[in-house]
């Protein structure tokens, strides 16, 4: 599918999803646009770059441990990172928490086998524009924001999976 027509079809999702314009964060990246470099803190490994998950599409998901609704689709964003058994795209989460400790502990208890990162900065707030949680952003190889989700969402249902599978150009064995 070509960009225009993927950009197309989101930017009408994210009008229809929103109910309307939202204000944006400052610094905020809109959809279609790249998202600019950041250092990642881990909630454990090493630090990392925005940059080192270019490559293959990623899913953002910003979260906290205290979000009822970002606790709610957990389970889903797990579910869906190991649907993908062919690792065409990743799957990280930004906690938004004030506390790692809470964050850590929240990550563990949900057993989550993807990245965690946490930002004490507001940076990765703002630059995602999370003004709501939780938010989950859906990113082309090259980092361009294809796409916002505001709210919990189950991740597992077939027009999730098949967003993702246009938007990403790819194709989900289940």
């Amino acid at each position: 599918m070509n960009n225009a027509l993927i950009s197309l079809v989101a930017a009408f999702l994210l009008v229809l999803q929103s109910g309307g314009a939202l204000a944006l964060t400052p610094g905020e990246v809109e959809v279609g646009k790249v998202l600019r470099e950041a250092t990642l803190d881990p909630l454990g490994g090493k630090p990392r770059k925005l940059s080192d998950f270019r490559g293959k599409p990623l899913i953002i998901n910003v979260w906290a441990s205290w979000c009822g609704p970002c606790r709610a689709e957990m389970g889903s964003l797990e579910a869906l990172s190991k649907l993908d058994r062919k690792q065409q795209f990743r799957v990280i989460g930004i906690s938004t928490d004030d506390d790692r400790k809470a964050a850590q502990d929240y990550a563990k208890r949900a057993a989550l086998s993807f990245e965690n990162f946490i930002d004490h900065k507001l940076e990765l707030e703002n630059m995602l524009g999370a003004n709501t949680i939780p938010l989950t952003l859906l990113v082309d190889a090259k980092g361009k924001v294809l796409y916002k989700a505001r709210g919990s969402k189950d991740w597992t249902r077939p027009e999730w999976i098949g967003m993702i599978q246009l938007l990403f150009d790819i194709k989900i064995e289940r």
